[in-house]
């Protein structure tokens, strides 16, 4: 039997995670992992003591034909990502990987597309984590250095003019 290579070992983890999610449309696992050792694992989900989605029945997001991505200040749960920040010291962390797995819950496919949103991102970023490696089939995954994620958020902040904004007020 031909071994997995590590990110598939850690993916396949990452996986199972994603098991316990409780969100309605697209449930994540997530791990933390630095020097070959777990740090940390999180799953998308109501905030402890809150009632989840799965058990409500219903998506408020949904109920109210919010597009995916957006208007997550609505939504019930804390990200995969978040919730393994969360659960993991950041002495720990820096230097680490995230492992990021993705499936659409109704189906049960998985997210070729999956990503982290730009909150859980910054997260990434302020943990110290190196890497994000996120699954994209059964064998392939996309290898992230966190530093593209910094140079990307810079690039989106808008140009502005500030002698003309200073000159308004």
């Amino acid at each position: 039997m031909a071994r997995i290579s590590k990110e598939n070992y850690y993916l396949d983890i990452a996986e199972t995670v994603l098991e316990r999610a409780t969100c309605l449309r697209r449930v994540y696992g997530a791990i933390i992992v630095k020097n070959d050792e777990i740090i940390s694992t999180g799953y998308n989900g109501a905030p402890r003591g809150r009632a989840n989605c799965v058990d409500m029945g219903y998506c408020t997001r949904e109920l109210m034909k919010i597009p995916r991505g957006e208007r997550y200040e609505l939504c019930r749960s804390i990200h995969a990502e978040a919730n393994a920040i969360i659960s993991a010291s950041r002495r720990d962390m820096v230097g680490g990987t995230i492992y990021l797995v993705g499936r659409d819950a109704r189906t049960g496919e998985l997210l070729g597309d999956a990503t982290s949103c730009m909150m859980c991102r910054r997260m990434v970023i302020n943990a110290g984590l190196d890497k994000v490696v996120i699954r994209r089939s059964k064998t392939e995954f996309e290898v992230v250095d966190v530093q593209e994620w910094v140079n990307e958020d810079d690039l989106q902040i808008p140009a502005f003019d500030a002698d003309a904004i200073l000159n308004k007020m």
